[in-house]
């Protein structure tokens, strides 16, 4: 029987407008806050974001889109043919040139400087961790920790440096970090792992848990060292040679499933016997891998969540702005004006936080001089606090705003392939939980602040933190801090203990929100999608 409906409704203008997008030269808001801190190296960043602009917003978008599929998600396949135990993991074609195709920008390489890295990476991350990310933050990591000891690298080391920042052969090396065992993820400590003395180097023994980026050519592992107290930091190799297929001496048990970057392979393995290259001293091993390796990644999961917002923020802006609902558009209505309101507001002070905390970072790095002051204990205590305080409060709301931007779809925003922000949203409930779930980095921030009061003046602490604020909001924030180091988070569980850790908390969000604003009012507005942009 021919239907005698003529429903001629299309989804074309959104789609043409959403997907003819470019997040960097269509973005003015994103080009201010680089031209803010970038200053004279933006007409050279510019360009060389406008290149990579063009092919991360349409090539690569729709090569993520694509791998979000089920289908393309990575597996392991244990054995070949002639029953020879190989664990290769198999990964769609397309996912590994894109990968190629990002580690050929050179992140790491001494010709890049750090704000085109950042920049760089931060365009990427609008298309969410897509399988890349996670190990180009690892990598970042692994880089830093043999460059900060770059004076006692042994020739492997060096080899393996040299992998990773310039490339052998045209190819790029790319890490990974194996901290977590079965009885603790963060508590690096507790690490039960083998670490064995043989000759120039280690052989570990053992299972690590929890291992992303399980295709990677090295590893940064913790282990503890056999006959001592000690925990350890070690670069592991992830083959017996460079380019052959032999692992070193590990096996890849099962890949897990996650909620979010499921692009992404992450696996438990067991080394047995795995050649290991230990990096810094014994009795800083855990110091080093949180200083250094997770430090890394704490930016770069700040980083993520603001630009998972931004992509959200536009995609909501466009939506809106296109479809009718009971005569209006949705964003004629007040209560869902509102709520796009909150998205865009929250991605914009997020975004502008994050360069301004990086920015922080950068100076922090380059400041060789007085060392040895109380000015500079001060300033790396600032950077150490604030990547912290970012960390937690930008990762919390990128679930929050997506979840929100989820909801201005209406039904549309739980369909996977209508919009990216499901895929986002996922991914970012996994990032909230990288290194350090929420109430063990606010549990670490008050230890912190409560040792450092008694070098570090909590009015100055906090002037130096709000460095802008108004007077008034500066004197509160002390007022409150001073009361609140006065608890004992780590004391016996009562209704009294919970309600001071939860004041804590409250405490920590609204501290890190009033830098955010002034992060914002410092870099100004511009729009990031212009009104009815594409009709």
């Amino acid at each position: 029987m021919k239907s005698t409906e003529n429903n001629t409704y299309s989804f074309e203008d959104y789609i043409a407008s959403r997907d003819s997008y470019d997040d960097y030269t269509d973005n003015l808001f994103l080009q201010k806050v680089i031209q803010h801190y970038t200053a004279n190296e933006f007409q050279s960043i510019g360009n060389e974001m406008k290149a990579l602009s063009d092919w991360s917003s349409k090539d690569y978008r729709e090569i993520v889109n694509r791998m979000a599929k089920r289908e393309h998600h990575p597996r392991v396949e244990h054995y070949d043919a002639y029953n020879n135990r190989i664990d290769d993991i198999i990964r769609p074609k397309e996912l590994i040139e894109a990968e190629d195709q990002v580690f050929a920008e050179k992140f790491f390489s001494k010709e890049t400087q750090p704000w085109e890295q950042m920049v760089k990476r931060f365009l990427l991350h609008h298309n969410g961790e897509g399988g890349v990310m996670c190990p180009v933050a690892c990598t970042d990591g692994l880089v830093d920790l043999l460059t900060a000891h770059r004076d006692e690298l042994s020739h492997e080391l060096n080899e393996i440096l040299l992998h990773c920042t310039e490339g052998i052969d045209g190819d790029f090396g790319i890490g990974a970090q194996f901290m977590t065992e079965i009885q603790g993820g963060s508590n690096i400590p507790a690490n039960v792992l083998r670490a064995v003395k043989e000759g120039d180097h280690y052989k570990l023994y053992g299972t690590k848990f929890f291992c992303s980026a399980i295709h990677a050519d090295y590893a940064v592992v913790t282990a503890r060292v056999e006959d001592s107290n000690h925990v350890a930091t070690f670069i592991v190799p992830s083959w017996e040679e460079k380019g052959s297929k032999k692992r070193n001496n590990f096996q890849i048990n099962r890949l897990k499933w996650k909620l979010g970057t499921s692009e992404l392979p992450s696996a438990e393995l067991t080394y047995d016997g795995a050649k290991a290259y230990q990096v810094g001293s014994l009795e800083k091993g855990v110091a080093i891998a949180v200083g250094i390796v997770l430090t890394k990644s704490r930016l770069d999961i700040g980083s993520a969540s603001a630009a998972f917002m931004l992509r959200a923020a536009r995609e909501v802006l466009q939506y809106t702005q296109f479809r009718d609902v009971f005569g209006k558009k949705i964003n004629e209505y007040p209560l869902a004006a509102g709520q796009i309101r909150t998205v865009e507001q929250t991605a914009k002070r997020t975004t502008a936080a994050v360069f301004k905390v990086y920015n922080k970072y950068i100076k922090s790095r380059h400041n060789t001089n007085n060392v040895n002051t109380e000015q500079f204990k001060k300033e790396q205590f600032q950077v150490r606090e604030l990547i912290l305080l970012q960390k937690v409060k930008a990762a919390k709301d990128a679930v929050d705003i997506l979840r929100l931007a989820i909801s201005l779809f209406g039904g549309n925003g739980v369909i996977e392939d209508f919009s990216s922000i499901p895929r986002l949203f996922r991914d970012a409930m996994v990032n909230e939980l990288w290194e350090g779930p929420r109430n063990v980095l606010l549990t670490q921030i008050h230890r912190d602040m409560k040792r450092a009061s008694n070098w570090y003046d909590p009015e100055e602490m906090i002037s130096h933190l709000l460095v802008g604020c108004d007077t008034s909001t500066i004197d509160i924030f002390v007022k409150e801090l001073n009361v609140l180091l006065t608890y004992d988070l780590s004391a016996q569980t009562s209704l009294e203990s919970i309600q001071q850790a939860e004041l804590w908390e409250e405490f920590c969000d609204d501290l890190f929100l009033a830098y955010q604003e002034q992060a914002l009012y410092e870099v100004g507005d511009e729009p990031i999608v212009t009104t009815n942009e594409g009709k």
